[in-house]
């Protein structure tokens, strides 16, 4: 009996989960039927590093792609953390304050570091 009932709180997840199995299966097989399948050789070509991709992995790269990297990381924590303080400011007082101007004091000396090192020009 306690089984059954345990299952049975559960009927709804699983309905879920089928509805959405299938929706996302539906959705995937009409967009291979109605798109075009006739790559060329500009959809073919490698567009996330900037060349070509290469067989040997121990060639070396660009020290500003790592650069740019930090960069984004930067930004994004800098966003991550600034939203929840932003909206909790009015409770945390001064002391909320004060630690996000040291972090964001931080994230600029490495926003500084990136610009001395040229992450920002592109020859």
């Amino acid at each position: 009996m306690a089984s059954t009932e345990f299952l049975s709180e559960y009927l709804p997840i699983l309905i879920f989960l089928i509805i959405a199995s299938g929706l996302s299966v539906a959705m995937i097989a009409a967009s291979f039927l109605a798109g075009k399948q006739n790559p060329d050789k500009e959809k073919l070509a490698a567009y996330e590093c900037g060349f070509d991709a290469f067989d040997d992995a121990r060639n070396k790269f660009d020290v500003r792609f790592y650069l740019v990297a930090i960069l984004f990381i930067i930004f994004d924590l800098e966003i991550a953390f600034l939203f929840p303080w932003a909206i909790s400011l009015g409770s945390i007082g001064m002391f909320g304050f004060w630690s996000m101007a040291f972090f964001l004091g931080i994230l600029t000396i490495g926003f500084i570091y990136e610009w001395k090192k040229g992450a920002l020009e592109w020859e």
